[in-house]
């Protein structure tokens, strides 16, 4: 099969020809179609997790997939071979497989059906992204009236983010450019803050001179680059990359929590409805042939990712 992979470590991803993954107990091998990218692909390809989770090389890339069902190991009955699903390639140990291939072994815990009324593309950009933004959105506790800051709004996780935020009868302030302006008033948010033209705590205090309930940052790594001067006093922090150390959330009056997304079959199966229903759109910018993969993952490198990328594997 062809497979997008990193042969060693240290070296660079490179399509090339690997033996196709035979099914084991708990696992289903699927007949990739499309495949969703993620930041974390990048994380993996750099071997910035080695020290946390053993690498296996090559190492295929690539974390989502939708596609249909070529066998299933012992002990999975919940999908058979010729199913349309979705799938998520969960980080355990080791590290080597990956979505980004002609056919991936997925663990059945993270494999649920497709809704026939998903392409396989919407399909694939929906269980880490999606799953990230309900962990985020959960955690913050969002109540109806509230105002709700979305630092990195234009990226895959903010779009589904601005959307259930929205969705939970909230004001959605939301960081981006002056081009995200459109798509993500679109996608529910009320307030688009550009980035670009100044800081985002003086633009936001000047349109909400109270501050905001809750902050979803999708960007700070650390808590001091995180814009928590904006969130009133007793507000929540969500952060998806550990920006939301308690210890400085505390002494700055609020509460909050570093979320990791876990998008098992049943969390992607109800995100997918979401999907398949309407209420949850796919923003999809950038659709890619397998031979272009490294192109989008080096957009998603360079920051300037909007909405999410998809590569298109199969016929």
């Amino acid at each position: 099969m062809r497979a997008l992979n990193v042969p060693a470590a240290g070296g660079q991803p490179r399509l090339s020809d690997l033996p196709v993954p035979g099914p084991v107990e708990g696992t289903v091998l699927v007949r990739v179609k499309a495949a969703g990218l993620n930041a974390i692909d990048n994380a993996l390809a750099a071997g910035m997790m080695a020290e946390m989770l053993p690498h296996v090389y090559p190492l295929v890339l690539g974390r989502d997939a939708a596609g249909v069902v070529e066998a299933v190991g012992a002990g999975v009955d919940h999908v058979a071979v010729g199913d349309e699903v979705i799938g998520h390639m969960l980080l355990a140990p080791p590290i080597q497989a990956g979505t980004l291939a002609e056919y991936a072994l997925l663990p059945a815990a993270a494999v649920t059906r497709k809704p026939a009324g998903l392409d396989f593309t919407t399909a694939a950009a929906l269980p880490l992204a999606a799953a990230a933004a309900k962990a985020a959105v959960d955690a913050v506790e969002p109540e109806p009236g509230q105002t709700v800051l979305v630092v990195g709004a234009g990226g895959g996780v903010g779009s589904y983010a601005v959307q259930l935020l929205a969705a939970r009868g909230v004001t959605v302030v939301a960081t981006g450019t002056a081009a995200d302006a459109g798509r993500l008033t679109a996608l529910g948010a009320t307030t688009v803050v550009d980035y670009t033209a100044g800081p985002v705590v003086e633009q936001v205090r000047a349109a909400y001179p109270d501050g905001v309930d809750a902050l979803i940052d999708l960007v700070a790594y650390t808590p001091d680059s995180a814009p928590l001067d904006v969130v009133r006093k007793g507000g929540k922090v969500a952060s998806t990359l550990g920006a939301a150390d308690e210890e400085t959330l505390a002494a700055a009056g609020l509460t909050g929590t570093s979320v990791m997304a876990a998008p098992v079959r049943e969390l992607i199966a109800e995100l997918a409805a979401l999907a398949a229903a309407g209420t949850l759109k796919v923003d999809i910018t950038t659709v890619l042939p397998l031979e272009k993969a490294t192109d989008g993952l080096a957009t998603l490198a360079s920051g300037a990712a909007r909405g999410k990328i998809v590569v298109e594997i199969g016929d």
